[in-house]
């Protein structure tokens, strides 16, 4: 009996055990009609970026959905062109939406890539999750901590596979610094130093005349009413990262932009991904201040937000530093290998080969490889597994930063449960873990 490959998947997610598929069932040529068919939501810089990198894997798109027009007819053309040129992957014409809710109604999807700005993320991801939809959802995955507990239990409710766009952990030199860390390299970890920019402020921009084409109440969407400015959705296609980060109605700062790639990765090298602080410490330097906020954790580790090199991890016998493109390792005082962009220094490869070798050949601890993001998310849809940065990472991960910031909002000390995510020892505010929703949109 010929059973289509999407209803495969479903019985595969139903069940309580496992579902590995044999290798050789994948490694077979794909059929167009058995390719994962897939939808993107939000087409900004970001997610145009992923469209093009899924469809050159074994995937296709079948709808694209972006509020304004233009940028919506861009991502259109682009997939149209693309099996233009490709016409042996087209199976089935792809169509684009103003609203979300469209796409994942669809039951001939399978899984969603989303690029919108973050406070729609959980929204998004939930539709998508309740409709039976597999999930791509970039960082950070939540905008507030409440969020991330509905989303971390959806995902398990639902029986599917979220992977959140931290693709820094599919960077070799950042494994390579983890598994350094988690096998007691450079000894008893003291500390951890995180380099990125500050918390966010109460957008105050100013009226602008609308875009035409824009749908601009539903880019505000659970975001309080406010009039339009480019800052927040510029006009048509653009190249750049939209400055809406910066304001907290809709994103984290840089503490949620960067924090959630840097952040991320000390969580992963202290062996934290299941938990988080047990305390979070207000800057020294007092109101407005930008670098300082201090986690602790339970066994008295601190990650430490301040600028510096990207992530610092100081042990009682060394250091590790690394950052996209750079790496150093430093034992019993001396440089092992570094490659930090000097023409004179060792290529990354090759630093990275060279810890590799000296210290982790027979290591005790060996991490999640994954050599490409994209290609882990579409690995684990097929075999049900959690992929490198699963929902419990990403959500995990959010938490952290969306601590450091209430730190810097709030500028108090806060005691917090990482088993229950709430604060502790009549300290925090329930009312700071989320936001209030604009009707109709709640979560």
């Amino acid at each position: 009996m010929k059973i289509h490959r999407r209803a495969f998947l479903a019985s595969a997610a139903a069940s309580t055990a496992p579902y590995i598929i044999p290798s050789h069932v994948w490694s077979a040529p794909v059929k167009p009609s058995d390719r994962l068919t897939m939808g993107f939501i939000g087409m900004g810089k970001r997610n145009f970026t992923l469209l093009r990198s899924f469809l050159k894997h074994d995937t296709q798109v079948l709808a694209v959905c972006e509020v304004d027009t233009t940028r919506r007819k861009a991502a259109l053309d682009m997939v149209n062109e693309y099996y233009e040129d490709n016409p042996e992957k087209k199976n089935g014409d792809c169509k684009a939406y103003n609203d979300f809710r469209e796409l994942v109604a669809r039951d001939d999807i399978d899984a969603v890539c989303i690029g919108t700005p973050d406070h729609w993320h959980t929204i998004n991801s939930l539709a998508a999750l309740r409709s039976g939809k597999d999930v791509f959802c970039e960082k950070p995955l939540t905008h507030n901590i409440h969020e991330s507990k509905v989303l971390i239990d959806a995902v398990e409710k639902e029986g599917r596979v979220l992977q959140t766009g931290s693709m820094q952990r599919s960077s070799r030199e950042f494994r390579v610094a983890c598994e350094l860390v988690q096998n007691g390299v450079i000894g008893e970890i003291d500390r951890v130093e995180c380099a990125f920019g500050g918390p966010a402020v109460a957008c105050d921009l100013p009226e602008e005349t609308m875009e035409p084409g824009l749908d601009w109440d539903l880019w505000l969407g659970p975001a309080p009413k406010r009039p339009y400015n480019s800052v927040l959705s510029p006009r048509g296609k653009h190249d750049h990262f939209p400055n809406w980060r910066k304001y907290w109605e809709y994103g984290g700062g840089s503490v949620t932009d960067w924090g959630a790639h840097h952040v991320d990765i000390a969580q992963w090298g202290l062996g934290m991904d299941n938990s988080g602080p047990v305390e979070i410490l207000p800057s020294p330097d007092g109101p407005n201040a930008q670098r300082g906020v201090t986690l602790v954790y339970d066994n008295g580790i601190k990650v430490i937000h301040k600028d510096g090199f990207g992530v610092h991890f100081f042990g009682s016998n060394g250091e590790v530093k690394v950052n996209r493109g750079r790496f150093s390792l430093t034992v019993d005082g001396k440089k092992i290998t570094k490659h930090t962009g000097s023409e004179d220094e060792v290529s990354l490869g090759a630093a990275l080969d060279k810890a590799n070798i000296e210290f982790l050949t027979s290591a005790n601890i060996k991490l999640y490889k994954s050599d490409s993001h994209n290609a882990d998310f579409l690995k684990c849809v097929k075999d049900r597994t959690k992929p490198i940065t699963s929902e419990i990472v990403g959500a995990r991960t959010a938490i952290c930063c969306h601590l450091i910031n209430l730190a810097y909002y709030h500028g108090k000390k806060m005691k917090w449960d990482p088993a229950s995510n709430q604060f502790v020892g009549g300290t925090g505010n329930p009312a700071w873990l989320t936001r209030e929703f604009r009707s109709p949109w709640k979560v």
